[in-house]
């Protein structure tokens, strides 16, 4: 098996020693092949009986009374999920252009059931109903009384086909009339070309009247409502930040208000979230007057993707109206960081920290082994919270008790 180069010219002292962990990653999984034992599932430690399932084949870290069981080891490329209403769990496989359904009971090892196929990129799913609506390269697609449908109709088509930060989240807003999208930049930093880019869109359930909502948004990867109907997004932020980027500019929690500008490409957040002109920008003298602040500073080049709000009632009651993000993980850092699902707390309808909630996906120094990636994650009728892994096509399931 040939590992390619993560470096170039530009990056390569950065990022060469994380390009040898990962490649070595990668040849580790390689040699699950015909003949040679694949991955070991763990049996669940004495008094985790009430999570079915057998433990992942890694050694996973969280907090005490939490245990972390494996739903799926065959979604390929999994990213992000959605519980239908008759409780199956929809998966996009983006590199795939599928989009598939785990059905409750069904065995870890098993295929799932293929929804759709031969879309663009889906990613981020939402119900309406028994409607599935799949965020795609363009837009939305539908799918009219799952599982009962099986067509995809085309929403909305209106978003550019970028080469950067295609991968795009979807939410319905809470009284279920409208959906919010993001649209990424289609560089790391410039000027771009489409007003549609960088932005969080607004658009009606049928797809019609789309429109910018909030601007200045490098990649907002993640969209979701608090239980009082406020609009949260997680945000990428920029590489390669002159003179030093390995701990700026910070990823972001933000709280999403129409018409805020959240500062790229003039602007990037400091570590406390105050706007600051990038160096490089592509507009003379920038500006980052009237941009709005971070609401919550994550760690630079974490990486979050998948963001959920806790409303369940298995977990304690601390976990209630506070959010979960996953953490992707780094590629641009000396020392790797990410790989690992976080809480936010929540306080009087504001982020106040972060915590680590479950980790053990990347290994210590020197190697920085990395085991898994989280990217979606979803909150079960039962309150158990799951986790998908598009390095594996894993999907883990963590339950409290």
């Amino acid at each position: 098996m040939k590992c390619l180069s993560l470096t170039n010219n530009k990056k390569e002292a950065a990022r060469g020693a994380f390009g040898a962990a990962l490649c070595m990653a990668a040849l580790t999984a390689a040699c699950t092949s015909a003949g040679l034992p694949g991955p070991q599932f763990n049996t669940p430690a004495p008094g985790a009986s009430q999570t079915p399932g057998a433990g992942p084949p890694m050694p996973l870290t969280v907090p005490a009374n939490f245990h972390v069981s494996m739903v799926s080891t065959t979604v390929s490329g999994a990213r992000f999920m959605a519980f239908a209403p008759n409780g199956d769990l929809i998966v996009s496989e983006t590199d795939s252009g599928q989009v598939v359904a785990i059905k409750p009971g069904t065995p870890i090892n098993a295929a799932p059931t293929i929804v759709a196929s031969g879309l663009e990129v889906p990613h981020g799913l939402a119900f309406k109903g028994n409607d599935l609506y799949i965020a795609t390269w363009t837009g939305i697609s539908v799918i009219k009384n799952y599982p009962t449908g099986i067509t995809p109709q085309t929403v909305y088509g209106g978003l550019p086909k970028t080469s950067d930060h295609k991968n795009r989240a979807l939410v319905l807003s809470p009284d279920g009339s409208s959906f919010y999208e993001s649209s990424g930049s289609d560089c790391n930093i410039c000027s771009e070309s489409d007003a549609k880019l960088a932005t969080i869109m607004h658009l009606n359930l049928d797809g019609s009247s789309p429109s910018i909502y909030a601007t200045g948004v490098r990649n907002g990867s993640g969209l979701a409502f608090d239980p009082a109907g406020q609009l949260w997004m997680v945000v990428n932020q920029r590489d390669d930040l002159p003179p030093d980027h390995q701990n700026l500019p910070v990823d972001e929690f933000d709280q999403v208000v129409a018409n805020g500008n959240y500062g790229w490409p003039a602007c990037y957040p400091d570590t406390n979230g105050n706007r600051q002109p990038n160096p490089d920008a592509p507009v003379p003298s920038p500006s980052c007057a009237g941009q709005i602040k971070t609401s919550l500073s994550l760690q630079a080049h974490s990486a979050p993707l998948g963001i959920v709000f806790y409303n369940g009632s298995m977990f304690p009651a601390q976990y209630k109206g506070g959010a979960f993000v996953a953490y992707h993980g780094s590629w641009d850092r000396t020392i790797p960081t990410g790989y690992k699902v976080v809480f936010v707390a929540f306080s009087k309808g504001q982020p106040t920290g972060v915590s680590d909630f479950v980790t053990g996906w990347l290994g210590p120094a020197p190697g920085y082994s990395v085991s898994g990636r989280p990217v979606g994650l979803a909150v079960a009728a039962d309150g158990s919270l799951y986790i998908s892994d598009d390095k594996n096509g894993y999907i883990y399931r963590v339950t409290y008790g």
